[in-house]
């Protein structure tokens, strides 16, 4: 059975991808639990001493000053999660609510939430066995952790809410039934532990942090494609180019370039047909590179937020301390998410520049929008069209929701951090960015039925053969929705990276 051992604080990008998408079960490790125990056996004491600590004997946010007694802590952890399921808008996707749950249980089993083991248990279980709650997209404002979302998770151990189970939306309290889960009774501090993180923002961004990653390298690829078309010149990848401006991603980018292009007879040196190529074939090094150097950095935060304990207030057993901290404020990953988007939407940008370049007669020498009996056959006029739209439309996606602030609870929380919006625009550009990708693929190896195909690179004839798996050759007009859908697939599959490397050797990333 696949599975994955969760201790808090060792969990890798890597296997919440294949806890999300490939539903590897997960258990908590000795340590874990042990961790946990003592955690919340310092709550247990603390409610029985009748000490006033936030969120365990008094209210809320503004209500933080609210005395609680010990007869109310089960109604005041049951309204807070009833009280905070307000989310609009659509579900998150599967595989995003089991990233979700991933991240909390991971959290909570480092030991400082103050939660029962019986509770964090069940949170396991509808993992392990599919219970996927309805979680709407939006509602939270990313500051007081993901509030708003990480209720509507918790509403379905209750009992209550929606669920997904077995491919069938129904009452959360059908799925734990069908399921075999028992439901659970909140008591002092668990609905807070349960709730107060950033699981939600970090979960949809992780996931697309490592499809970025991914993407990268089909960046290069599809580049390659284009700069074989147009007998681009190879000297600008040329290593010595780049070691005297020693950026990281730069360097990669023009190594991948020539192993792409090795022992092409379609590419040329320059002043054999022209000095030097336009930007947007001479600078992919530079262009990429920066885009990867940032993927990269962004891949570094989530690392460090996967292992994190973002809830408050924090445990500290072995002190037997409460701490009221902020490690729930979303900014350190709304920052690096907004990043990410802007890197990833110039992968786009480039790309989009680069299909101009092919289908314009007057740049790339080649049939005016790469078809036989130009007039009667628009061909490729309109795929360009629709990469400047996705491409238009990232400008305004890439926007930074990070530096807007609202401030909420009646301005207790005085600063916010709008990280989920961060992470769901550039999940949003992204899948534009694979559009756009898909549409150069399509593009470049139609340009490359003009020109001499078997004389082709060692990775880029392994991309135009994956290409022409799926899409043949235009010889007249056609719907192209279909071509285009299916190099889309070809990009998010990363079938092409994997074909490719599988030829020439793993792609530097």
């Amino acid at each position: 059975m696949k599975r994955i051992y969760i201790d808090g604080n060792s969990l890798t990008l890597e296997e919440v991808v294949k806890v999300a998408r490939e539903n590897y079960k997960i258990e908590l490790t000795k340590e874990a639990v042990e961790r946990v125990n003592k955690s919340r056996a310092v709550v247990d004491e603390f409610v029985e001493e009748g000490k006033v600590i936030y969120g365990i004997t008094t209210g809320f946010g503004k209500f933080s000053d609210v005395l609680i007694s010990k007869n109310q802590t089960k109604e005041l952890q049951k309204n807070l999660i009833v009280s905070d399921c307000c989310g609009v808008g659509n579900p998150y996707s599967e595989e995003i609510v089991r990233a979700t749950m991933l991240l909390r249980v991971n959290a909570l089993a480092k030991g400082f939430s103050g939660i029962r083991l019986s509770t964090l248990n069940i949170l396991i279980e509808m993992l392990n066995k599919g219970v996927h709650p309805v979680v709407p997209e939006k509602g939270s404002v990313g500051a007081s952790g993901d509030l708003c979302p990480l209720a509507h998770m918790v509403l379905v151990m209750l009992g209550d809410g929606e669920a997904f189970y077995q491919g069938k939306r129904m009452k959360g309290l059908e799925a734990m039934k069908q399921a075999g889960i028992e439901t659970v009774e909140l008591i002092s501090k668990e609905g807070l532990a349960l709730i107060n993180g950033t699981c939600v923002l970090t979960a949809v961004g992780a996931l697309a942090a490592y499809d970025a990653k991914m993407v990268m390298k089909l960046a290069d690829i599809s580049a390659a494609m284009t700069v074989e078309a147009l007998n681009g010149i190879v000297d600008a990848y040329d290593k010595r180019v780049h070691e005297v401006r020693p950026h990281e991603g730069q360097i990669i980018c023009a190594q991948n370039m020539l192993k792409l292009l090795a022992g092409s007879q379609s590419t040329s040196r320059q002043g054999e047909i022209r000095v030097q190529d336009a930007y947007t074939l001479r600078c992919i090094p530079q262009i990429h590179g920066a885009s990867r150097d940032a993927i990269n950095y962004v891949i570094k935060k989530v690392n460090i937020e996967l292992n994190s304990a973002t809830d408050n207030p924090l445990i500290f057993a072995d002190d037997k301390v409460v701490i009221s901290g902020g490690n729930f404020h979303g900014q350190p990953m709304a920052l690096v998410f907004d990043f990410l988007g802007i890197a990833v939407a110039e992968l786009a940008n480039v790309s989009e520049r680069r299909v101009e370049r092919l289908v314009n007669p007057a740049l790339s020498g080649l049939p005016a929008f790469l078809v036989k009996n130009g007039g009667l056959n628009d061909g490729l006029m309109i795929p360009q069209y629709v990469a400047a739209a996705l491409v238009s439309e990232n400008k305004v996606l890439a926007h930074p929701a990070c530096v807007d602030s609202i401030p909420t609870c009646a301005n207790q929380e005085d600063h916010v951090s709008m990280g989920s919006i961060s992470a769901r625009q550039s999940r949003e550009i992204l899948n534009n960015v694979m559009n756009v990708l898909g549409i150069e693929l399509m593009t470049a190896a139609q340009a490359i039925e003009f020109g001499a195909k078997e004389k082709l690179g060692k990775g880029t004839k392994v991309a135009y053969e994956k290409v022409r798996a799926h899409v043949e050759p235009i010889e007249n007009d056609r719907v192209f929705y279909t071509d285009i859908h299916e190099c889309y697939k070809l990009v998010a599959s990363h079938e092409i990276v994997k074909a490719v490397e599988e030829k020439i050797g793993e792609l530097i990333d």
